[in-house]
């Protein structure tokens, strides 16, 4: 008997046996990593196997007959589709329409009979609808030619419909019209008359019968037709009843009186208030621009137009200076007191105009063109007079001009007579307010600037301003602002008092806490605006010596210096009056002559 051991294996130690055991459990990993894989890619690299049975190949008899079926197939075909485009060509050229049944192919059947019967209903209700087609048309047909024929018929009818229904329409209006144009007449009797033109009384109900039609004529106009094969329409290019206004005579649509400004376009030949034409211009100011006119109702005698510019704060000025006209010319007939005559005033083209007495030119032009370096003495001594007389009667009248300038007085051809004009500054007394751009920035008086109370002595610091002006021929102050004018006030006249500076509401402006002056001015260098303080100012102006030049009369010349220096009195207060300016030796001797 064989050795066997407890674990059943025959004739093996166990030693032996542990051996086999280490062998296998290698083997095993070897087989689990790279075996695996070697099988894995042996499997997949593996080609299919052969088809058991294979395909007959067709010999060449066999698919040289299907080429011959498949040719003869395809020029059935062909044939086919250029006979049905032949037809679709000779449909559309000449207009006839399609039988679907003759061009359907054979494969394609007729989907049903209750189709069939449908359509036969459809093409009987459509044969109802339209009345004697000019050609043959199948209503049993799909084509789309022959369902846009039909329904143009339909459309064709119920336009028919409707333009007879606004007929009728327009002929029930007309009738109403007829009627109540009737009553009218009838209720109204002759005071037809005095409302409709005698040309009218021809017409008949016919007539109106048109008139009222040719107000539906757009609506009963048939609209185009999209689908038609000719144009329908016909172009409206002037609607009924307007006409082109050709007249250009009026005002609002061929002319513009004003410019941007407000003032009149002025042209010369244009008649003003249908009595004034206008043969030549004075000049241009703030308020209006003056013309000389010729009145064509009184001899053709001359006068001046100021006309107004066109906005409500120069209306009102205008309707003051009037008013300030009137009262001075009403307490002056006998033109004594040289302030210019107001002879009428109206509005033409919404301008405010004034009539004024003619006269030949201001006093600036008569100092360019006679007095460059000063009138004579003979002119000066009665310019100055006759300003004198017109300030004595305002100040009677307790009116201040307020802007007294060359500009704003005019002299007469023969230059020996002056007027006082533009009142449109004036104001009463009591009516004054302070304003630091009162009067001309040249001729303005130191209350003005300052800020004080002022009256008549704003007049008379004018006056003196124009009398040096006349005399010399150049403008006294020449300040470039109201600081630089009283710089120039105080090298002629010294320091202002402490008491105007202290009491004036634009002092801060001018001077500070210890009335020192403060002039503005822009530094040399670097052009900015800098303050100089002036505790002192010394007089560096003579008017003796500046009027001497002028007047070879070194006596007129110093009564003029001295009658000066009392007009241009810095306190108000201590100004010269209009009377005591008259009674001045300077005006008296000239009018002892």
């Amino acid at each position: 008997m064989a050795h066997r051991n407890d674990d059943g294996r025959k004739g093996k130690s166990f030693e032996t046996f542990k051996d086999e055991e280490v062998k296998n459990t290698k083997h095993k990993k070897r087989y689990h990593t790279g075996g695996y894989s070697r099988i894995k890619d042996s499997s997949e690299s593996r080609t299919p196997p052969l088809p058991t049975s294979m395909p007959t190949i067709p010999t060449m008899e066999e698919l040289i007959k299907q080429r011959e079926i498949l040719q003869e197939e395809l020029n059935k075909i062909s044939k086919n589709t250029a006979e049905h485009s032949k037809n679709n060509k000779s449909r559309t050229y000449d207009k006839k329409p399609r039988n679907t049944e003759n061009f359907r192919e054979p494969h394609k059947k007729r989907k049903s009979e209750s189709q069939d019967i449908e359509l036969k209903d459809e093409g009987k209700k459509q044969r109802k609808l339209v009345d004697s087609p000019p050609h043959h048309y199948d209503e049993n047909s799909e084509d789309e030619e022959n369902i846009i024929e039909i329904r143009r018929r339909q459309r064709k009818q119920l336009l028919e419909k409707l333009k007879s229904t606004h007929e009728e329409h327009a002929e029930k209006v007309a009738q109403n019209i007829i009627t109540s144009h009737k009553t009218f007449n009838d209720n109204n009797g002759n005071d037809q008359e005095a409302i409709i033109r005698p040309v009218n009384k021809t017409k008949t109900d016919t007539d109106v019968t048109k008139k009222s039609t040719g107000m539906f004529a757009d609506m009963t106009k048939a609209p185009t037709d999209m689908f038609a094969d000719v144009d329908t329409f016909t172009p409206d290019n002037v609607p009924a009843g307007v006409t082109k206004d050709n007249n250009n005579d009026n005002p609002q649509l061929t002319a513009n009186w004003d410019d941007p400004d407000g003032y009149y376009n002025i042209r010369i030949g244009d008649v003003l208030n249908n009595r004034y034409t206008i043969k030549d211009t004075y000049g241009q100011g703030v308020f209006a621009n003056v013309v000389r006119a010729q009145d064509n109702t009184a001899a053709n005698a001359e006068v001046a137009v100021k006309i107004t510019r066109n906005n409500d704060l120069m209306r009102k000025t205008a309707l003051k200076e009037i008013a300030f006209l009137k009262e001075v010319n009403d307490t002056d007939p006998d033109d004594k007191y040289h302030c210019v005559k107001l002879l009428r005033h109206f509005v033409h083209k919404s301008h405010l105009c004034l009539v004024l007495e003619p006269l030949h030119m201001d006093m600036r032009g008569v100092i360019k063109k006679y007095g460059r370096h000063g009138l004579n003495l003979k002119a000066l001594v009665s310019y100055s007079r006759q300003l004198l007389l017109a300030l004595r009667h305002l100040k009677k009248l307790d009116i201040i001009h307020a802007d007294i300038k060359p500009d704003n007085i005019l002299v007469n051809e023969k230059k020996n007579i002056l007027k006082l004009c533009d009142f449109g500054s004036a104001g009463k007394v009591h009516d004054t307010e302070p304003t630091p751009y009162l009067v001309s920035r040249f001729y303005r008086a130191p209350e003005i600037i300052l800020g004080l109370p002022y009256s008549h002595g704003v007049d008379m610091w004018s006056t003196a301003c124009t009398m040096y002006e006349m005399a010399v021929g150049k403008i006294l102050f020449t300040g470039g602002s109201n600081n630089k004018m009283l710089k120039c006030f105080m090298d002629i006249k010294g320091k202002i008092p402490n008491k105007m500076a202290r009491k004036g509401k634009f002092k801060d402006q001018h001077f500070n806490y210890n009335h020192n002056f403060l002039l503005h001015k822009k530094d040399e260098v670097t052009g900015r605006e800098k303050v100089v303080e002036y505790s002192n100012i010394k007089v560096t102006r003579d008017l003796g010596k500046e009027l001497g030049r002028s007047i070879n009369d070194e006596r007129k010349a110093t009564q003029l210096r001295e009658l000066l220096d009392k007009m241009l009195a810095l306190d108000s207060a201590l100004r010269i009056s209009p009377t005591d300016a008259l009674k001045h030796i300077f005006i008296r001797e000239e009018v002892e002559k």
